[in-house]
C-alpha cells in the first residue's frame, strides 16, 4: 500500500496499465470503442447492480491489474453497502475501505501529477484517472445532498478536487524548477537561463493543457485557469526574488525584457493561448513599484555605460588629430567619420535595446542619450576650437579642419531625422554643430579674404579705372582657394561658396560706399555703371559655375549700377524702391554714401531720394542680410 507507482515517468508501465486498465473487461472492448469512458461507467454499473455486493478481494484484484475505473466503481458500491450492515464487523470493513481508497487515490494522483507528460504520451491512461476523479466528486455531491437516502456519510466527502488542486500545484512547481529539460544557452547567466526555462516550460505546458487536458474535465474544474494561475504565480515569485537580488546589468535587461515584452507579447499573444489567457487576467510578472525600480537601474546603468564609451571615443578622435597623417578621403572628400559612426551607432543600439523592452523605456533612454550627445558635442566643439588655435603649424591643419566640418554632417543628419522636435537637446545639438561649422569656415576663408582686401582697394585707388583687370585678379585669387574647398562635402561646400559669393559682392559694395569717387557728368556715371554691370556679370558667372546657389545676390550690383546710370529723379526713386524691396536691410546711411558718386544731384533731390528710402524700408531683419554687415566709418 505504501509503494508509489511512477506512472508518468515510465512509458512501459503506462502502456501496461492502459492495456488492462479499462473500466470494462476484455470482452467489452468493442463496446468501449463505441461508448467511450462514460459508456464504460454506465455498463459497469449495470453489471455491478446485477451482482452481489463486491468484496475487498475483488477490488484489490482490480487494483493489482491496474483497472482503476472498475476498482473505483466497485469501491463506491462497497461504501454504499456498508449502510445496510449491522454494527458488528462494521469497523473492520471501514478500515479496509479506507485502505483501498488510499491505494486508489495514490495511483490516480500519481497519474494526474504527470498530466502534462501523459497527455502526449499516454492520453488514455490520463483520461481514466480523470474519470475516477470525476466519479469521486460526483459521489461527494450525492452524499451531501439533502435528498440522498441510504447514503453512508462516514466516507464522504473525500475532497479529491482539493487534492487535485494541490497535486497540480506540486506538478507545476516541479516542472518549473526542473531545468534539466531546457538546453543550456551559451552566454546566459543562471538568472537568464532560469527565466528562459520558466517561460519555455509555461508556454509549452499551457499549450498541452489547452489542447489535450482541459477537455477531459468538466467546466467547474476551470482546468486552464488553474494551471495558468499556478504557472504565473511561480514565475512571478521567482521574478520577484531575482529583482530583489543584486543583479548584473545584463540580467536587469533580461528581466525587464520578460516583464514588458516577452511575457505579455510572445507568451500571452500566442495564437493557441491568447483567448484563454485573456479570461484569466494574470497581471504582470512584477509589482509596478519593483518594475519601476528596475527600470531606473537599467536607465542609469545604460546611460552611464554609453556616456563613458562616447567620451573614450572622443579622446581617441582628438589623439588622431595630433598624428602626422592626412585624413582619409572618400569620394574626394576628407573624412574623420569614426567618431560620428561610433557615437551614432552606440546611441542607436542603446535606444533599440531599450525600445525592445518597451516603447516608453526606449523614449526615456532616447531623451537621456540626446542630452549626452549634446554634452559630447560641446566637448567636441571645445576640442575643435583648441586644435584650431594650437594646431596651426600642423602639416595637415586645413585638411583636418575640413574633415571635422564634414564630420558634422553625420551628426546633423542623425539629429534632424531621429530626434523629436519637442526635444530641447535637438536645438542645442544643431546649434553646437553650426558653431563648429562656422568656426571652421572662418579659418578656411580667412586667408582668402586677407588676400582679397588689397585687391579690392585698387578699385577706388584707380578711380574705377581698369576695373575689369581688377575683377579678373579677384576671380583668379578666389578660384585658387575654391579648388581646395572641394574636399568639403556638398552641403558644406555650397555653404562656403555662398559665403565667398556674399563676401565678393559685399566688398565690391563697400568700395562703392567709400566716398572716393564723385562723378558730375552723366557720361562719367554711364561709364561707371557699365563697368559695375560687367563686373557683376563676371562675379555671378564665376560664383554660379562654382556651385553658389545664392541667386538672391545677383541683382544687388546691377541695381546699384542702374541708380548711377539714371538721371531722372523719379526713375531713380523707383529703382531705389526695388533695391530696398530686394534688400530690406539697406539703410539711409548706405544710400547716402552711395549717392556721393552722383555729384550732379542737388541737396533737395538728394533729400527727396533719401526720404523715399526711409518710407520704403522695414525694420524686420532679412533672412539674407547684405547691407547690415557693412559698417561705414
Amino acid at each position: 500500500m505504501s509503494e508509489r507507482p511512477e506512472a508518468a515517468g515510465r512509458t512501459s508501465r503506462a502502456s501496461s496499465i492502459t492495456s488492462t486498465g479499462s473500466c470494462t473487461s476484455a470482452g467489452d472492448s468493442l463496446e468501449k470503442g463505441k461508448k467511450g469512458i462514460k459508456g464504460m461507467f454506465t455498463t459497469a454499473f449495470k453489471k455491478m447492480i446485477k451482482t452481489r455486493t463486491p468484496s475487498i478481494k475483488q477490488i484489490m484484484d482490480l487494483l493489482e491489474k491496474h483497472k482503476l475505473c472498475d476498482a473505483a466503481l466497485l469501491l463506491i458500491a462497497l461504501e454504499k453497502s456498508i449502510s445496510s450492515k449491522s454494527e458488528e464487523g462494521l469497523s473492520t470493513r471501514q478500515q479496509d475501505i479506507e485502505s483501498i481508497s488510499e491505494i486508489l487515490k495514490h495511483k490516480v494522483f500519481s497519474i494526474l501529477k504527470d498530466s502534462v507528460l501523459l497527455a502526449r504520451t499516454n492520453p488514455e491512461l490520463l483520461q481514466q484517472a480523470v474519470e475516477v476523479l470525476k466519479e469521486q466528486e460526483k459521489e461527494d455531491r450525492n452524499c451531501l445532498s439533502e435528498n440522498s437516502p441510504d447514503q453512508n456519510v462516514q466516507f464522504r466527502p473525500r475532497k479529491w478536487k482539493e487534492l487535485w488542486m494541490a497535486t497540480v500545484k506540486e506538478s507545476v512547481e516541479t516542472r518549473m524548477k526542473d531545468t534539466s529539460h531546457t538546453p543550456r544557452t551559451e552566454n546566459l547567466s543562471s538568472v537568464g537561463q532560469n527565466l528562459l526555462h520558466m517561460g519555455k516550460t509555461m508556454k509549452e505546458d499551457l499549450t498541452v493543457v489547452a489542447k489535450c487536458i482541459r477537455q477531459l474535465y468538466p467546466p467547474e474544474f476551470n482546468v486552464f485557469g488553474t494551471y495558468a494561475e499556478l504557472y504565473h504565480h511561480h514565475f512571478a515569485s521567482e521574478a520577484k526574488k531575482a529583482a530583489e537580488s543584486q543583479l548584473e546589468d545584463k540580467d536587469v535587461y533580461l528581466l525587464l525584457s520578460w516583464v514588458h515584452n516577452i511575457y505579455p507579447k510572445d507568451m500571452r499573444k500566442d495564437p493557441v493561448l491568447a483567448e484563454e489567457l485573456e479570461k484569466v487576467k494574470l497581471g504582470s510578472l512584477l509589482p509596478s513599484s519593483l518594475s519601476k525600480e528596475l527600470e531606473r537601474k537599467y536607465l542609469e546603468s545604460e546611460e552611464a555605460t554609453i556616456k563613458n564609451s562616447l567620451n573614450k571615443c572622443l579622446e581617441k578622435e582628438i589623439e588622431r588629430w595630433k598624428e602626422d597623417k592626412e585624413p582619409e578621403k572618400l569620394n574626394g572628400h576628407f573624412q574623420s567619420e569614426l567618431l560620428a559612426i561610433f557615437v551614432i551607432q552606440s546611441i542607436y543600439n542603446g535606444h533599440k535595446r531599450a525600445k525592445e523592452i518597451s516603447a516608453a523605456l526606449g523614449d526615456e533612454l532616447s531623451l537621456r542619450l540626446s542630452r549626452e550627445l549634446a554634452a559630447l558635442l560641446r566637448s567636441y566643439k571645445d576640442a575643435f576650437e583648441d586644435f584650431k588655435e594650437k594646431g596651426k603649424k600642423h602639416r595637415h591643419y586645413r585638411p583636418i579642419l575640413i574633415a571635422n566640418i564634414n564630420n558634422c554632417g553625420n551628426f546633423r543628419d542623425y539629429a534632424e531625422k531621429n530626434m523629436a522636435e519637442k526635444d530641447d537637446n535637438k536645438d542645442r545639438i544643431l546649434s553646437t554643430l553650426g558653431d563648429i561649422e562656422t568656426s571652421g569656415y572662418d579659418v578656411l576663408l580667412q586667408q582668402l579674404f586677407v588676400q582679397l582686401k588689397p585687391i579690392y582697394k585698387k578699385f577706388t585707388e584707380n578711380k574705377w579705372d581698369c576695373s575689369n583687370k581688377i575683377m579678373n585678379e579677384i576671380i583668379k585669387t578666389a578660384s585658387n582657394h575654391i579648388s581646395e574647398l572641394r574636399t568639403l562635402k556638398d552641403p558644406f561646400y555650397n555653404v562656403v561658396v555662398e559665403k565667398i559669393h556674399v563676401r565678393l559682392v559685399r566688398d565690391y559694395i563697400v568700395r562703392l560706399l567709400k566716398r572716393k569717387v564723385s562723378l558730375k557728368s552723366a557720361a562719367q556715371q554711364q561709364n561707371l555703371a557699365q563697368s559695375i554691370s560687367k563686373n557683376a556679370a563676371e562675379l555671378e558667372d564665376f560664383c554660379t559655375k562654382n556651385g553658389s546657389q545664392a541667386t538672391w545676390l545677383n541683382s544687388a550690383l546691377p541695381k546699384l549700377a542702374e541708380i548711377i546710370r539714371l538721371q531722372d529723379i523719379g526713375a531713380i526713386k523707383i529703382e531705389v524702391a526695388t533695391l530696398a524691396t530686394a534688400y530690406p536691410d539697406i539703410r539711409r546711411r548706405h544710400l547716402e554714401a552711395f549717392l556721393y558718386i552722383k555729384a550732379n544731384l542737388s541737396r533737395g533731390e538728394l533729400r527727396s531720394i533719401l526720404g523715399y528710402l526711409a518710407d520704403s524700408t522695414v525694420s524686420t531683419p532679412p533672412s539674407n542680410p547684405l547691407f547690415s554687415s557693412i559698417n561705414l566709418s
